[in-house]
């Protein structure tokens, strides 16, 4: 195998033409829409895209240019990753089931260049071995592995550069550790966190070395004792507080900010042994991106007992807010409300629901939530559900429209119960559990209550108001991202198997196609020699798309 894998690979040397894209590149990606240099398309994580050869009036005329497969996956791992395309060269990851494969390919054809297999170990996982994607910098690329490794791999090649192991495990268990995320590139670090709040984990985010891989700063979600924060946790719970990191954060260059979204606390249901807020759990925290040091924090859901981590990425903007022009950050949370944030000192300007909650009955004065119902022995019924009103899948937002777009749960609801229970290594440690109207379960099975009336939407808000302009409904829910574009475009999928182009201004159905399996990631358009084309992940396959001559 390392004989044929050693010629393979010194094919591709001289085929694949030199990536180098240092980070002036990806701090100004807007300037080549052509690529997608960054989970998000650009720092700011708008996924707008001002490519302008697909048009509202010609949206019908895309068909399909050339499929990705993926060998079988688990009934959990799903084709999460967001692919980066670089001067017409793609780059993916499938999913670890039970291999991770990054790929090289021609954005154009779907030709494949080299491969790099890796097997991770046994790792504790709540939600499948999925991964979002990679990140690249210079002509090096970066992969975070489910057994808690960092990367790094040639762009040219796909030979290993480095390999190193961030975690391990101190208990003669699989680790409890577990990265499933982008890493996100901020100057010549690379940075991360891990997933594991359900086994008890202390979150943090980290920053590495993009040269060597050693580490260099390392912010932790939950405070130890003599750090700001440590007070809202009651005796040792903070030991095993959660706090995952699921999706990459945000970047502002020129407040040298980055702003990461922070998983619920431990245990998930029962937050009886955790009294007080919380922090940082359930947060947007904004970091020093040079120190890691802490500038400021939004606590979305203090005290969480209904599993509503932060997992959304935070989208950026500057906006006229009140007649004035703003720094803003826009966060639809899995607790179901909208929130906009100055994103220069977290001061709380809005926030209102989108989807029916019942869990908070509005907000004090300073812009924190009044906490309407708590988790009992006997079960309570709350709306958003478990999976809540929106989850890791990414929202777009147009400058152009105005509107911000978010896959969304609607009318959705939880019966929660709460147990005791104390914590043991490598035992999932929820405290708890929920019966679900529709999602994975706490079981890892999926049920369906008839008749509830639950359904997703693409939905459009308007940010200034927070009030919804049109939603697009779909007969399932949906695990799909968004990708809008300067033209009006609007893609989006759903769990039914189509992939949709709406109208962003209206919310009309353009053109729809069928992909046989859920759609599970973030749409994202490139163009190779003029050509605009457009990629998603459904079921096991990755779906390129481009408009008919």
């Amino acid at each position: 195998m390392k004989g044929r894998l050693s010629i393979f690979l010194l094919f591709v040397a001289v085929t694949v033409s030199a990536q180098q894209v240092p980070f002036e590149r990806i701090l100004n990606a807007n300037k080549e829409p052509q690529n997608w240099l960054t989970y998000g398309g650009t720092f700011f994580n708008q996924r707008y895209s001002l490519l302008n050869q697909i048009t509202p009036d010609n949206v019908k005329n895309l068909e399909l240019q050339w499929v990705l497969q993926v060998r079988a996956m688990d009934g959990t791992t799903k084709f999460e990753a967001t692919p980066l395309v670089v001067d017409g060269v793609m780059y993916t990851v499938k999913p670890a089931s039970p291999a991770y494969e990054v790929v090289a390919l021609d954005a154009a054809t779907g030709r494949i260049y080299w491969t790099y297999s890796y097997s991770p170990a046994e790792s504790k996982t709540c939600c499948g071995r999925n991964n979002k994607g990679l990140a690249i910098q210079g002509d090096r690329l970066y992969l975070a592995t489910i057994d808690t490794h960092l990367i790094s791999l040639d762009a040219k090649t796909g030979r290993e550069i480095f390999n190193v192991k961030v975690e391990s495990p101190n208990t003669g268990l699989p680790s409890d550790y577990s990265f499933t995320v982008t890493p996100l590139i901020v100057k010549d670090k690379v940075i991360l966190g891990p997933a594991g709040g359900e086994y008890g984990i202390r979150g943090y985010v980290a920053a590495f070395d993009a040269k060597t891989g050693n580490e260099k700063w390392r912010f932790h979600v939950i405070p130890e004792p003599g750090e700001p924060g440590h007070e809202t946790w009651g005796g040792n719970s903070w030991e095993h507080g959660g706090g995952s990191i699921w999706t990459p954060g945000s970047y502002d260059p020129e407040l040298n900010l980055v702003y990461w979204g922070t998983g619920n606390a431990g245990p998930d249901w029962n937050g009886d042994p955790r009294p007080g807020d919380n922090l940082y759990t359930c947060s947007v925290v904004a970091l020093d991106a040079d120190t890691g040091k802490l500038k400021w924090h939004y606590q979305f859901s203090p005290h969480d007992e209904f599993d509503y981590d932060s997992t959304q990425v935070p989208v950026l903007a500057d906006i006229e807010w009140q007649g004035k022009p703003r720094k803003v950050m826009m966060w639809a949370n899995r607790n179901g409300i909208f929130y906009v944030l100055d994103r220069a000192t977290g001061e709380f300007l809005l926030g209102k629901p989108f989807v029916k909650v019942n869990w908070t009955s509005g907000f004090d004065a300073k812009g924190k939530p009044i906490r309407a119902v708590q988790t009992s022995t006997n079960g309570i019924r709350v709306y958003p559900g478990n999976q809540g009103g929106t989850n890791w899948y990414n929202p777009a937002f147009s400058p152009r429209t105005g509107l911000f777009y978010i896959p969304a749960w609607e009318e959705t609801s939880s019966v929660f119960t709460k147990r005791d229970q104390e914590y043991k290594p490598g035992v999932n440690f929820a405290g708890g559990g929920f019966t679900a109207d529709v999602g994975l379960t706490a079981t890892n099975t999926y049920t369906r209550i008839e008749d509830e009336g639950y359904y997703g939407s693409t939905k459009a808000i308007d940010p200034k108001t927070g009030d919804a302009k049109w939603a697009f409904k779909m007969s399932q829910v949906t695990d799909s991202g968004v990708l809008t574009t300067t033209t009006n475009l609007v893609f989006a999928g759903g769990r039914e198997g189509y992939f949709y182009a709406l109208d962003a201004r209206d919310g009309k159905l353009l053109w729809k196609s069928m992909l046989g399996g859920q759609v599970a990631n973030g749409p994202i358009t490139y163009a190779v020699n003029g050509k605009q084309y457009v990629s998603v992940a459904a079921g096991n396959g990755l779906f390129t798309f481009a408009l008919r001559p």
